[in-house]
């Protein structure tokens, strides 16, 4: 059987059991692709899989703990930012208030024009720049070549830009 008719069978169970952990519309979107993906890579040992409901249930609640996971970090990253945490801070003298104030205005800026960024964007910087991922890891886990995620990277880093340019940020 394909991926894509095993994916097509089992989409509105497994869609029910990602919302029912999952309270974000757009969010179950995203874990459900990534349950395709899943299905996809796993193509060629399909058949060697006993019992495929069983299987497809695991993948499911795997992709919800690896959404919370990533959102738990971002959430915490991002309060981090927006708190002036100073072991965010690489400069080698401390902060004065004035500094610690455009600091902390500049995070709000820049946390306001990620959140007007697609889910995907957002992910990606923030895999690359808070995770510090490679470009091989995100290659992997968006089942993309290297190239498509250098690519997809610059794009958002553009958008943002352009985002913050219109916050007279840059």
């Amino acid at each position: 059987m394909t991926p894509q008719l095993l994916y097509l069978e089992n989409e509105s169970w497994l869609r029910t059991v990602v919302r029912s952990r999952v309270n974000e519309p757009d969010a179950v979107e995203d874990i459900m692709q990534n349950i395709a993906l899943a299905l996809v890579r796993q193509r060629d040992t399909l058949h060697e899989i006993r019992q495929m409901g069983a299987w497809l249930y695991q993948v499911a609640v795997k992709q919800v703990l690896m959404y919370r996971r990533t959102r738990g970090r971002r959430r915490r990253f991002e309060d981090r930012l927006a708190n002036g945490d100073p072991s965010e801070v690489t400069l080698a003298e401390p902060l004065g208030p004035v500094d610690r104030v455009l600091a902390a205005e500049k995070q709000q800026h820049v946390r306001a024009a990620m959140s007007e960024l697609d889910e995907l964007d957002r992910q990606i910087l923030m895999l690359k720049y808070s995770e510090g991922w490679t470009y091989g890891q995100l290659s992997e886990h968006m089942g993309v070549k290297e190239d498509t995620v250098e690519y997809r990277l610059a794009k958002a880093k553009k958008k943002l830009r352009r985002l913050l340019a219109k916050r007279d940020c840059v």
